[in-house]
């Protein structure tokens, strides 16, 4: 009888151990989706931020209100954030901004610029205005469908601790 008695015991620790195990998955598989929702929320938090900037920057250059190589070499360094699916790939969508961006983003910029002698300074600004002149018109036209697709793109989203 005593076997017996131990054998339901034991039948009864192993159900609550594998119940208690059970409620724990459960509650570690419903951890992992508020984690992966807050990532998420969080991501498209980070890019909503980056395309407002990205879209006071399209506003400036399509007024003009700064050299539209300042301009694309802060949109295309700053899209290089964007993360999922709302990545630009400026060579495809945008190849005048991408044109110009590989023109110029290696040309001395700030103190930089102002080491080098008179006669390189010269050289870089000479082929920095040429490339901007070529390509303003269509620059601006990618600026202003940039800024379109940035609107679109950018959903507002508000943060909350769940």
């Amino acid at each position: 009888m005593s076997t017996a008695l131990f054998a339901v015991l034991g039948a009864i620790i192993i159900i609550a151990l594998a119940s208690y195990a059970g409620f724990l998955l459960i509650r570690l598989k419903k951890q992992k989706h508020l984690i992966q929702i807050q990532q998420q929320r969080a991501i498209e938090q980070r890019n909503s931020n980056i395309f407002e900037s990205v879209y006071t920057l399209c506003m400036a250059g399509i007024q003009q209100q700064c050299d539209l190589s300042e301009i694309v070499i802060r949109v295309v360094c700053i899209m290089d954030y964007v993360q999922g699916e709302q990545r630009v790939d400026f060579s495809v969508d945008y190849p005048a901004i991408n044109e110009l961006y590989h023109s110029v983003k290696d040309m001395a910029r700030g103190e930089d610029r102002q080491t080098l002698n008179k006669q390189d300074r010269m050289k870089q600004t000479l082929t920095r205005q040429k490339t901007e002149s070529r390509l303003t018109t269509t620059i601006l036209d990618e600026l202003a469908n940039l800024k379109q697709s940035i609107q679109s793109l950018n959903n507002k989203i508000d943060i909350k601790m769940v």
